[in-house]
This record gives C-alpha cells, structure tokens and sequence, in this order.
C-alpha cells in the first residue's frame, strides 16, 4: 500500500479523519471506499473517528468534499466536520481565510480566524413542529427539519438523564422518516440564550458528544417555538459550547482542533 497521508481533527468532540484527495489517490487505493472507510473509523483497532472527510477539486469553488459516517455511508453535510475541512483547506493553503466548498447539501460558506471557524450553513428545509410518533409503548411529539442531514428534535425536561442511545435508536429508525431515517437530538432548555444538547447520530449509530447540524436544528426549532433568541449557546455532551445564529442566514460558529498529521500504514486495515 502506497502510503497515505491524513489529518486527524476534532470539533466539539466530533472527531475526522481528512484527506487532501485532490489527485483522487483514495479512490484508486481502495475502490472499496466504503469497507475502507468501515476499517480505518474503528476505535481501538485502528485511526478512530466519527467519519471520513475527503477534499477534491471543485472547478468554481474552493474545493470539494465529500463527507463519510464511520459505517462507510456518505452524508450531505456535517456541521462540525465541515469547520473541520475548513480549517484543514487554509492550514493547507488550498484556501484563504474565508472560503466556500461543495458538499451534496449545497455551498457552504466559511470563514477561519486561528481555531475558530464559522460556518454558514444551507437554507434550512422541510421545518415540521410538534407531531404525534408512536413508539413501541407511548406516543411522542418532536418537531424536525433538515440542515443539511435531517434531524428530530425532541424536547425533554433534563438532557443528562434522558435514555438517548435508547429513545435515539427508536426514533431514528421510524417509519416516519423513510428508508434513510433521521438524526435524533434531545434538547433542553437552560434560559433564552442557552440551551444542552444531546444527539443520537445516523451513520455513527450512537451518541456523539456533538452534532453541529443537530446544535443548528434544535436552534431553529426552538426559535421558531419563540422559545430562545438568536444567538443561542448549545452546550454538547463534550463540554464545549457551539453558538449558532439563526436569521436570514444560519450559521454555526465553534472552536477545532488539529490533533495530529499522520501516515497510514496497511496494518490499520487489518
């Protein structure tokens, strides 16, 4: 195996693997993209990561990417992997401090200042509050929408003692949400500018300690609801806070991190 070079970033406790694939070396490495992917995302045996970020070439923007959850299915977006990939595109010098980028859910706008980056985020779709879902044993009401990847936001009266990875898979795999299902975040409401969060994510298949197109959801859903104001703080299950802007424009603003550059070895693939 020809060697393979990669970055391993966090956002918000959300963790990538990224790879500059401008020379489309990934796919002729491993045709199998999504075994690979299946293989180098697993904990403890290999890299490790909540997903795969590939960058390619865009021929009017900036670069390209395509986003992967560690089960090898390829998203539409993922907010805090895309603050991931924007950092790693000016690092790189393959773009400027300020910078847009396809993605399958539209262009996404982004500006870098140190370790921060804001990410403007596509026009939010398909806004459904407060309808009836039944479960196994009750009947829900959440509210839902797409920012990007869909999402069902369900509010509950204390974040950290809801069963999330339990309530999460049943709601995720729904037949209201089709063949694809949908993301599941379970918020709480701390005051008009605050609010906790905890998200049961499709393609991860469990709780992250972060979702930044989940933080965005629940922001709108929740302003719509009149029930915070724009900016509002979204405290992850990681500990830190995402701010998200809510008004013409949306946007997703928080901290990234570069842990490491590496090289990957063909043992990882084992």
């Amino acid at each position: 195996m020809s060697e393979l070079n990669f970055y391993k970033m966090s956002a918000s406790g959300n963790d990538f693997i990224v790879v500059d694939n401008r020379d489309g070396k990934v796919d002729a490495m491993f045709p199998d993209i999504k075994g690979f992917i299946q293989k180098v995302c697993r904990l403890h045996h290999s890299v490790g990561a909540d997903g795969m970020i590939l960058i390619e070439n865009s021929k009017e923007h900036d670069f390209r990417w395509r986003f992967f959850n560690a089960d090898g299915s390829e998203a539409e977006m993922c907010g805090n992997g895309g603050r991931c990939a924007a950092r790693f595109a000016c690092i790189t010098g393959i773009a400027k401090e300020k910078m847009a980028f396809e993605t399958i859910a539209g262009i996404i706008k982004a500006e870098v200042t140190g370790t921060r980056v804001k990410l403007q985020l596509t026009t939010p779709s398909q806004l459904k509050l407060d309808y009836p879902v039944g479960l196994e044993d009750k009947e829900i009401f959440l509210s839902s929408v797409n920012t990007g990847v869909p999402h069902a936001v369900l509010l509950v009266d204390d974040v950290d003692y809801t069963p999330v990875e339990e309530l999460g898979r049943l709601i995720r795999h729904h037949k209201s949400f089709g063949e694809k299902g949908t993301n599941v975040d379970f918020v709480e409401i701390i005051d008009k500018g605050n609010l906790k969060l905890r998200t049961y994510e499709r393609g991860v298949e469990g709780e992250t300690y972060a979702c930044g197109t989940g933080a965005v959801a629940a922001g709108i859903i929740l302003r719509e609801k009149s029930l915070v104001e724009s900016p509002v703080n979204i405290i992850t299950r990681g500990g830190e806070i995402l701010k998200v802007y809510i008004n013409d424009e949306v946007y997703l603003e928080g901290d990234t991190r570069l842990i490491y550059i590496g090289t990957l070895n063909k043992e990882a693939l084992l």
